[in-house]
């Protein structure tokens, strides 16, 4: 039975014919009610019409079906009843026994009919009359009539209320599946994105709800805006996640790479060293070469191990740190390894008396401005200055150096993105970690890092949240 109701369109039929048939029952019910009101004050009115007599030939105007009694003080009683006869002589008055007397003087004599049950005849509404010497006139007319017509109303009723349940349900099956047509063409919408390879790769998202089924002023409206804004929101999740897949690609790429390079270094001094045992230069070379490039290998790797902690969402330390304090290391560091950049901090006045804090892992933190500050030292030529300013919400770095290429501005925070295209004067090439793990960092702290380049003016701009209080 469920089944037979599980969509939509059933239950809505069903409910309708159901309301139907009710309301059919109900006025049917109504009408029955009133008509049998209507036809009893009629049956009374012609109670009351009824000539009164006495004896078997009664008195003048005496229908078919008419009861007529006279019970006289003593208790005695006549009863007959009018019965057809033939055209000689239409009717005829029969004598009925005792037990119908008993039952007629049973009826109050308030000249006011009352419905009496005569035995082996039938239901009757009869009237009392009390007679000058103290007996009793009772008339009264059978009830049949009424009963008949009540029969053939409620036969006529059902009838109706079944016709009109038909009618009613073919029409509601016509009308509820032009309504629901727009719901279907959602479902359709749904079902083609549901069929689509969503799995990986590239994925062209295109299917829409119609724009005529998606004003919200309508239910099925308000259902295809809100699977449309659904689709768009997935397209843009799937189109991220594909980003992010070629991303991870071009990482493990580019990480395969760098890590290739000291591999293979490392292999050829060894093998070098190998075939000149007695080479007293040549094996120191190559244990030099070896140490190098094993150097540059872990400080690779602890990079990676970094970005991948940072990226799992591992807490970091929650400590007060002095920016001011930090930034002054990190510059006099710079000042050593870059002596021919000019290396200038500024400090606000205000900050000798109330230390610039932030919450924040202070080992971390000093890895960002000494990354920002190698980068500057890296990629600018000799005699360019530096200059770190101090805030509350965080540090800027601010060179005058060549600035980074246009084509790499907006990508300069993504991993392995080359410095060496960035700046110019044949500076070292480094392998592209050193902004990204800025970013992931600072974004780890909660704050956020940002570039601003052109020829001769660039700053980077990392913003921390104050601490509280």
């Amino acid at each position: 039975m469920r089944r037979a109701f599980a969509s939509l369109t059933s239950r809505l039929v069903l409910t309708t014919v159901l309301l139907i048939l009710v309301v059919s029952v109900l006025l049917g019910a109504a009408t029955t009610v009133a008509m049998k009101s209507y036809l009893d004050d009629r049956l009374d009115e012609q109670v009351h019409q009824l000539p009164i007599g006495s004896g078997p030939t009664g008195g003048p105007g005496m229908e078919v079906g008419m009861v007529r009694a006279l019970i006289s003080e003593d208790g005695t009683a006549e009863v007959y009843v009018v019965e057809p006869r033939s055209a000689e002589e239409p009717i005829r008055q029969v004598q009925l026994d005792d037990a119908a007397a008993d039952e007629l003087a049973k009826v109050p004599t308030d000249r006011e009919t009352h419905t009496v049950s005569l035995p082996g005849i039938g239901d009757f509404r009869v009237q009392a009359i009390p007679t000058p010497d103290g007996g009793t006139y009772l008339v009264g007319l059978p009830e049949d009539s009424v009963s008949s017509v009540l029969e053939r109303l409620v036969s006529l009723e059902l009838l109706f209320a079944v016709i009109a349940t038909a009618l009613g349900g073919g029409v509601a099956l016509v009308v509820v599946r032009r309504q629901l047509r727009p719901l279907r063409e959602v479902a359709e919408t749904a079902h083609a994105v549901a069929a689509l390879p969503l799995a990986s790769g590239a994925i062209d998202l295109t299917e829409r709800v119609p724009e005529h089924l998606t004003d919200e002023r309508t239910e099925v409206g308000q259902v295809g805006a809100a699977l449309n804004a659904l689709l768009a929101h997935v397209e843009t999740s799937l189109d991220a996640r594909h980003r992010s897949e070629q991303q991870v690609r071009q990482f493990v790429a580019d990480a395969s790479h760098e890590l290739r390079s000291p591999l293979a270094t490392i292999a050829g001094y060894t093998e070098l060293a190998r075939r000149r045992p007695d080479d007293a230069a040549a094996t120191a070379t190559a244990l030099h070469k070896v140490e190098e490039e094993s150097g540059r290998m872990t400080a690779l790797v602890e990079d990676l191990l970094l970005l991948a902690r940072l990226d799992s969402g591992r807490p970091l330390e929650q400590e007060p740190v002095d920016l001011t304090r930090l930034l002054l290391e990190a510059v006099s560091d710079a000042r050593v390894v870059a002596p021919d950049h000019h290396w200038r901090l500024d400090v606000p006045d205000d900050a000798v008396e109330t230390p610039y804090e932030v919450l924040g892992d202070d080992l971390r933190l000093h890895q960002v401005a000494t990354n920002l500050l190698s980068n500057a030292a890296r990629y600018t030529p000799a005699g360019t200055t530096v200059t770190v300013r101090v805030r509350r919400d965080g540090f800027s770095v601010h060179d005058d150096g060549p600035g980074f290429a246009p084509d790499l501005v907006d990508h300069a925070f993504e991993r392995f993105a080359r410095g060496d295209a960035a700046r110019t004067r044949g500076a070292e090439v480094g392998v592209g970690l050193g902004l990204s793990l800025v970013e992931a960092i600072v974004s780890a702290h909660g704050g956020t890092v940002t570039l601003r380049s052109v020829p001769g003016d660039t700053t980077l701009d990392v913003r921390l949240p104050a601490r509280p209080g």
